[in-house]
C-alpha cells in the first residue's frame, strides 16, 4: 500500500475532519490529502506573525534586540508564562517572538499583533500566496469567536510558509534560519512526536482549541528530512487528536524513505 492510503485509511477511521500534507525534500515527492479544508488555526496562526515582524527587522523597522516591557495591561489567559510574571519584566523583541512559538505563550502573541499591527500581518499573508489564512482575532479573544472571528488556515498554507522557511526563502536567508532555530527548539511536544524515536528533531509549531489539535513542521529524518502538515478538527477529545497526528507522523516517518 502506498504511504498516502496509509494515511487515508487512517483518517477514514479517525471519524474526525484530517487535513495532511507530506513533502519529501530530496525529491520534492509530495502528497496531500484535504489540503483545501479550512480549519480554525488555532495557535499555527503564529508562524504567519513571526515571519511578519522578521519582514520588519530586515526591513530597519524594528531590532531583534529591541526592548519590550512586560505590563499587566497585555496579559492574557492560556498558554504562556508571561501572564504568571511580575509587572516591569524587560524582554527583547526576539525573546517575545521566541516564547510566542516554543511555549505558544498568548501574552507575548498579543504584544506583537498590537505591535504590527493585524492588517500588516494579513498582508503578509497575501504577498506569501496563502489563499485561505486569515488573523481576524488576539489570541483569547472570547467575544471575537462568539462573533464569529475565528483565525483560519489550511494545511496547504502552513505547508508554504514552512517550506519558504526550510529553503531560506521566508524574507531571506538569515531570517529564515532564525525562524527555524526557534521553531527547532518548540517546547510543547505530544503530536508529531508522540510515536517517534525520542532523539527526533523537529522544526514545528502546534495548535489547540477544544476537539481540534494541529501540528505542522519540519522532521530531521536520518535518511531524508520532510515536511509534514496534520490539522484536526471534530475529534471526539483532544488526546484523541493528538494521537491522530501521531499515528500519522509515525506512518510517516517509517514509509517516506523505504
Amino acid at each position: 500500500m502506498e504511504l498516502k492510503e496509509l494515511v487515508q485509511e487512517i483518517i477514514d477511521n479517525s471519524h474526525s475532519d484530517v487535513a495532511v500534507v507530506v513533502k519529501r525534500f530530496k525529491d520534492n515527492s509530495t502528497f496531500m490529502i484535504n489540503e483545501y479544508m479550512v480549519f480554525p488555526s488555532a495557535s499555527t496562526i503564529k508562524l504567519l506573525i513571526m515571519a511578519r515582524i522578521m519582514k520588519e527587522v530586515k526591513e530597519k523597522k524594528r531590532n531583534l534586540e529591541d526592548k519590550i516591557i512586560l505590563k499587566d495591561v497585555y496579559k492574557c489567559g492560556g498558554d504562556g508564562i508571561l501572564k504568571e510574571l511580575n509587572d516591569g519584566h524587560i524582554f527583547t523583541l526576539k525573546e517575545v517572538i521566541t516564547l510566542m512559538i516554543i511555549v505558544s505563550d498568548n501574552t507575548a502573541t498579543n504584544i506583537l499583533i498590537d505591535m504590527i499591527g493585524m492588517d500588516n500581518i494579513n498582508c503578509m499573508g497575501k504577498e506569501l500566496g496563502l489563499t485561505n489564512t486569515e488573523l481576524r482575532r488576539k489570541m483569547m479573544d472570547s467575544e471575537a469567536v462568539k462573533m464569529g472571528r475565528e483565525n483560519v488556515t489550511t494545511a496547504k498554507d502552513l505547508s508554504c510558509i514552512l517550506e519558504m522557511i526550510y529553503n531560506r526563502q521566508l524574507v531571506d536567508c538569515e531570517y529564515s534560519d532564525i525562524m527555524l532555530d526557534i521553531l527547532k527548539k518548540q517546547q510543547v511536544t505530544g503530536r508529531l512526536d508522540l510515536y517517534l524515536p525520542e532523539d527526533i528533531l523537529i522544526a514545528h509549531k502546534t495548535g489547540d482549541l477544544d476537539n481540534l489539535e494541529h501540528d505542522v513542521g519540519i522532521v530531521y529524518h536520518p535518511r531524508g528530512n520532510y515536511l509534514i502538515c496534520v490539522l484536526t478538527k471534530n475529534v471526539s477529545t483532544n488526546k484523541y487528536g493528538r494521537e491522530i497526528i501521531g499515528e500519522i507522523s509515525q506512518k510517516v516517518y517509517n514509509n517516506i524513505n523505504r
